[in-house]
């Protein structure tokens, strides 16, 4: 099973449009998750129209139409493997533990807020991943979104994409 990893899409504030490349990502991919910060609600719409499967939730900049549609935390299970998704998570300073234990019985958490990407495993086995953010790099040399398969309860070929510059 095919997956992508997006957060912090912020259309059309941080960008007019979502980059090429995560486009064409949505119809490869068996399943979808993004960790909110949609923004607009015509994204949420794009994503549900070509996205085989969606998971998401709601960021702190989505309104209330999005948290009326989105819940804040969303847990679902895919091939096996127990995934949780949220928006923030807090400093990074004591993440992992913090997750574990605000997170018990999942295998991966995929959250965003910061648009720094991060990919950690917490003790006890929870893996921690935050795909950037695709249109607003900030303080990040690029904009980024994430890949992963899923085989047989077992996450492999997790991929950090760096997508190009914006002119």
């Amino acid at each position: 099973m095919r997956l992508l990893l997006t957060s912090d899409t912020h259309v059309p504030k941080r960008a007019r449009e979502l980059p090429a490349q995560l486009l064409a990502e949505l119809g490869r991919a068996d399943a979808v998750v993004h960790a909110g910060d949609w923004v607009d609600p015509a994204t949420l719409d794009l994503f549900e129209a070509h996205a085989r499967r969606l998971i998401g939730v709601y960021g702190n900049n989505d309104g209330a139409e999005l948290r009326t549609r989105l819940p804040e935390v969303a847990r679902v299970e895919l091939d096996g493997l127990r995934f949780g998704v949220v928006h923030e998570t807090g400093a990074a300073q004591g993440r992992e533990r913090r997750c574990a234990e605000r997170f018990p019985g999942l295998d991966v958490l995929v959250f965003g807020h910061s648009h720094i990407p991060w990919d950690s495993t917490a003790p006890g086995g929870l893996r921690l991943l935050n795909p950037g953010s695709p249109t607003d790099r900030r303080r990040q040399p690029y904009c980024t979104y994430m890949t992963a398969e899923v085989s047989d309860s077992r996450l492999a070929e997790v991929c950090l994409h760096r997508l190009p510059r914006r002119r």
